[in-house]
Order: structure tokens, then C-alpha cells, then sequence
């Protein structure tokens, strides 16, 4: 059905999807052209996914073992060396071009899409470098801000970590972190105002420096949300160590290959989940319709503060119950003795790729978008009318959400990411059922319920990405 055929069947729905774009606030984090996808066919995409995902769970029953572990293992490339200094040195460099980009949030151009910081904290580095920590390995590692730093300190102090980060606490201060970034992306009232975004990023820079200094490498292994998520990503990335080779492997055999995660780990990768569906769900006008908001009269992010913090909160929660549900129902059908808590916890790495694949999904039209304008604002950092970067004039331009089959390759883009998250993420919990139980029916039974939680999520994903959002 064509844009014109839907705006017949749906003139007001057309209408108010096409003034979204003019109803955007400079402020948001988030691109709001998503809304177009909507004058096209998505029911459609939708049941393709979703039978995607379905076809997965029924060739899986047929498909041999050795077959499905061939799949994850890994082609050694080349000898692995270590290169402290070198980390020490890129490290040290993040170090400096954040402090560079602390400055200029304070003392710059008070304009979002012109200051450096926020397309450089936004759109740089958590849409883009998350996306390549995902799709590609721990880039993080040599560019973490705090090594380089630290390990220089404790140099000039002679004298290692005071203090223990107490085994007991497991986890948990790694999602508190984790879930307070979270909060501020999403429920803060301005969370791209330059000189605002400077303080927090600074503060949270000063904080987790002296949490390193005070109780040393645990707290990043531990304690420290972003170092927490950068490591869970990149274990689905195709290239990876593997003993002392380089290695490649399919998209999650990393993860395939490292010990089951602790309760307090497995819990932040659902947390990943249920954090990045908000993302999207907040903006929807379903969840503007439940606020009782009028999405074209959006009274400003101050008005849903507590609302998206709740919101948050409570999607989190239903949705570790929903994983923890369907884990418990496998484990009956399949009628073995693990415990729920073992089961809960190794199958939670297969949750990884549906989580990447929804933030890839999500913010593609933002980074295409706020993308350029990060390019330009790097080409003149000051709004002076410089141009280091040897670009004299650059526009800005989102032409390509202008006609349908731009939106159309946008949107199957969208979609694939999904739909190949959640595929991966079923060949996974498969393959750790097999190497769990052994048997491959009883493998078969134990994956059942959560498949169907699979499906049914693929499901909600991609209405997520067509749904109209008013913010």
C-alpha cells in the first residue's frame, strides 16, 4: 500500500504523523523523523519478521548439534600481544579530548545540535561506538577514559586500593549506575543543554575515578555501569581474544565461550533489555495516551520526570519476571533437575543480541541525522566560522525521509537489525541448552517458553520502531 493509500484509509493519523516533525524540540537526544515510517506497509515487515524469528525455532528442531556449535567457532587470525603502553596512551588521549569536550560544553555555543559535547556524548559515542562495541569488539577497552588516568596515579601515589568492594554487594552498584545514566537520558529535563550534560559527565568522570582509586579494578569489573555494558556488548562482537590468538567468530561466540554469568550479571543484561524498549516505548503515543498527554501539545520532559523514572522501573521489572517465567516453565517441560538460578543465569547472554539489535534499530535515523550535525560541529567546535576539519560549507540535510523509498530501505534496515537480533539470540539459547542437558529433545522443550518470550518480543520490537512518537 503506498503513502497516498494509507493517507485515504487514515487522514488524520497521516496528518498528525506528518506534523511531528515540526512539533521537535532541538533539546531531544532523539531523532524525531521516526515517525514517518508509519505511512508505509509496516504491518506487513511486521509478520515477515515475526515469521523470521518462528521459522528459527522450527529449523532449530531439526538442525544437528554439530552443525549449530560449528556455527560459533572461531577462526584464529593472529597472535595476540599485549601492548600496555599503548592503552596507556589511547587512554590518556580520551582522557584529554573528554576534558576537551567538558570545556566546550561549558564555555561553547549553547545551541545542542551545535555544541560538540552532546553530539559527541549522544550520538558519537552512545549511538555509534556502542554499535561498533557490539558489531565488532571491546573498542572500549583502549579508549575507557579512567585507565589511563588511574594507572598514572596510582604511579605517583605508590600505593594500591585502600579499600574491598564487598563481594556481597554482587552487581548491584554496576545497575544502579547503569540504571542513573538511563535516568538521565531519558527522564532528565534537558538532557543535551551543553553546559548541563558538561557537569554531569564531568562529575560522573571525577566519581568513577576515585571509586577506582579507592577499591581499584573491581569497580570496573563490578561497580561501573558503563564499563559493565561496554564488556557485555562486546562479547557479541565478531572479534575477540581467544587465549593468546585474534580471533573471528560468528556475531556472539564470545559470549558462547565464557563462564555463565553471575545472578547480579545476568540481571544487567536483561536490564540492558528492558532499558533500551523504554527508550522507545516513552515516546510512543501509547505511553503518551496513558500519561494523559496530548502529543501535540507536549508540555516539556519536566512534566514526565517521575513518570518515565516509574516507567523504567516498572518495564525492568516485567520483564526480568517475564524472562524469569519463561526460564521456570522451560526447566518443567523439559523435566530436568536445574536449578532455576543456574538456568536463569546462562541463558541470559542470549538476551545480548536482542538488546544490540534494538539499539541499532532505534537510533539509526537519529545517528543519520545528528550525524552530520556532529560532523559539522567538529568542523567548527566554536560557532566561530571556523573550518578544521577543510569543509567550508556543510549542510545538514534529512532529504531522505522525504520520499518513500528512502524510508522504506531506512525502515527494512530498522527491522533487519531486529529481526537478525532476535535470530541470533535463539541459536544461542538453543546451543547453551544442548551443552547444558545434553539431549536435544529435552533441549528442544526447555527453549519453548522461551522462544515464544523471543517472539513475542521481536513483536513488540518492531511495532516499537513503527509506532508514532510525539516527543
Amino acid at each position: 500500500m503506498s503513502i497516498l493509500q494509507y493517507r485515504r484509509r487514515f487522514p488524520r493519523l497521516a496528518n498528525t504523523i506528518l506534523w511531528l516533525p515540526f512539533c521537535a524540540t532541538q533539546a531531544d537526544a532523539h531523532a524525531a523523523e521516526q515517525g514517518f515510517v508509519l505511512l508505509l506497509p509496516t504491518d506487513i515487515y511486521i509478520s515477515a519478521g515475526v515469521a523470521s524469528v518462528v521459522m528459527t525455532v522450527v529449523l532449530l528442531s531439526v538442525l544437528p548439534a554439530p552443525l549449530l556449535r560449528g556455527l560459533f567457532r572461531p577462526l584464529d587470525l593472529w597472535r595476540w600481544h599485549r601492548a600496555p603502553a599503548a592503552r596507556l596512551l589511547t587512554s590518556s588521549a580520551s582522557f584529554l579530548i573528554l576534558c576537551a569536550l567538558v570545556w566546550l560544553g561549558l564555555s561553547g555555543p549553547r545551541d545542542p545540535l551545535t555544541n560538540p559535547l552532546p553530539l559527541m556524548i549522544w550520538t558519537v559515542w552512545w549511538i555509534a561506538l556502542v554499535t561498533v562495541q557490539g558489531l565488532f569488539g571491546d573498542l572500549w577497552r583502549w579508549i575507557d577514559p579512567w585507565h589511563g588516568p588511574v594507572a598514572l596515579s596510582r604511579w605517583a601515589l605508590w600505593r594500591g586500593p585502600p579499600l574491598r568492594l564487598p563481594v556481597q554487594l554482587g552487581h548491584s552498584v554496576a545497575i544502579l549506575t547503569y540504571l542513573g545514566f538511563v535516568i538521565v537520558l531519558l527522564a532528565d529535563p534537558a538532557p543535551s543543554d551543553p553546559a548541563r550534560l558538561a557537569r554531569y559527565v564531568g562529575g560522573y568522570w571525577l566519581f568513577t575515578y576515585v571509586a577506582l582509586l579507592l577499591f581499584g579494578p573491581r569497580w570496573a569489573l563490578r561497580g561501573e555501569g558503563i564499563a559493565m555494558l561496554m564488556r557485555c556488548y562486546a562479547a557479541v562482537g565478531l572479534f575477540g581474544r581467544r587465549g593468546r590468538w585474534f580471533a573471528a567468530g560468528l556475531f556472539g561466540w564470545q559470549a558462547m565461550r565464557r563462564r555463565a554469568p553471575g545472578l547480579g550479571a545476568a540481571v544487567f543484561m536483561l536490564v540492558i533489555l528492558g532499558c533500551g524498549s523504554f527508550d522507545g516505548l516513552n515516546e510512543t503515543f501509547w505511553w503518551l495516551d496513558l500519561l494523559g498527554l496530548n502529543p501535540l501539545e507536549f508540555p516539556g520532559r519536566t512534566a514526565v520526570v517521575i513518570q518515565n523514572t516509574a516507567g523504567l522501573i516498572v518495564a525492568n521489572l516485567a520483564l526480568i519476571v517475564a524472562y524469569g517465567v519463561s526460564v521456570r516453565m522451560g526447566l518443567a517441560l523439559a523435566g530436568t533437575d536445574m536449578t532455576w538460578r543456574h538456568a536463569f543465569c546462562i541463558y541470559a547472554p542470549s538476551i545480548l543480541p536482542i538488546a544490540l539489535g534494538y539499539h541499532v534499530g532505534h537510533y539509526l535515523t537519529s545517528l543519520l541525522v545528528n550525524g552530520q550535525y556532529a560532523l559539522a560541529a567538529l568542523n567548527d567546535p566554536l560557532a566561530r566560522g571556523d573550518s578544521l576539519l577543510g569543509m567550508e560549507t556543510f549542510y545538514v540535510t534529512t532529504g531522505f525521509f522525504n520520499t518513500q523509498d528512502s524510508v522504506r530501505l531506512i525502515w527494512l534496515c530498522q527491522a533487519a537489525a531486529v529481526v537478525a537480533g532476535h535470530v541470533l539470540a535463539i541459536l544461542m539459547a538453543h546451543l547453551i541448552a544442548l551443552n547444558h542437558l545434553g539431549n536435544a529433545r529435552r533441549a528442544m522443550l526447555s527453549q519453548l517458553p522461551l522462544a515464544g518470550f523471543m517472539v513475542l518480543y521481536t513483536l513488540f520490537g518492531l511495532w516499537l520502531l513503527a509506532a508514532p512518537r510525539g516527543l
